[in-house]
């Protein structure tokens, strides 16, 4: 009886320090200001988080089509098999980024404001 109980309490706790953990997440993160494209490792292009865009990278045969719209960034089209990058969804937070690793392109999100709580307590 005594070890179900402790098993329970164990349970309460990690449940508790994961919604804690999940909270300060939420509340620290930041819109960002910009989209940061890279493709083999060079930046080719900063764009504007809150105006709106359709970007065609790469060439004819590798190919990322990247949307900015309403503030979000996602990768609507690719020319990679897996198509891993399309399904990764909008981004708009600061730190966020989708890859296409067939293609070699990282669309980053960068800048912003910064929030009223800091992560770190001093």
């Amino acid at each position: 009886m005594k070890k179900r109980r402790n098993d329970l309490l164990l349970l309460a706790a990690v449940v508790a320090l994961a919604t804690l953990l999940w909270l300060t997440l939420r509340v620290t993160r930041s819109t960002g200001a910009y989209v940061l494209v890279s493709v083999n490792g060079a930046q080719i292009g900063m764009y504007p988080l809150d105006e709106d865009l359709a970007l065609r990278i790469g060439d004819d045969t590798k190919y990322n089509i990247l949307v900015i719209k309403d503030g979000w960034a996602q990768i609507s089209e690719a020319s990679c098999p897996d198509k891993l990058c399309v399904h990764q969804g909008k981004v708009r937070y600061d730190g966020q980024s989708l890859i296409c690793l067939p293609n070699k392109v990282v669309v980053e999100i960068v800048g912003g404001e910064q929030s009223d709580y800091d992560a770190v307590a001093k």
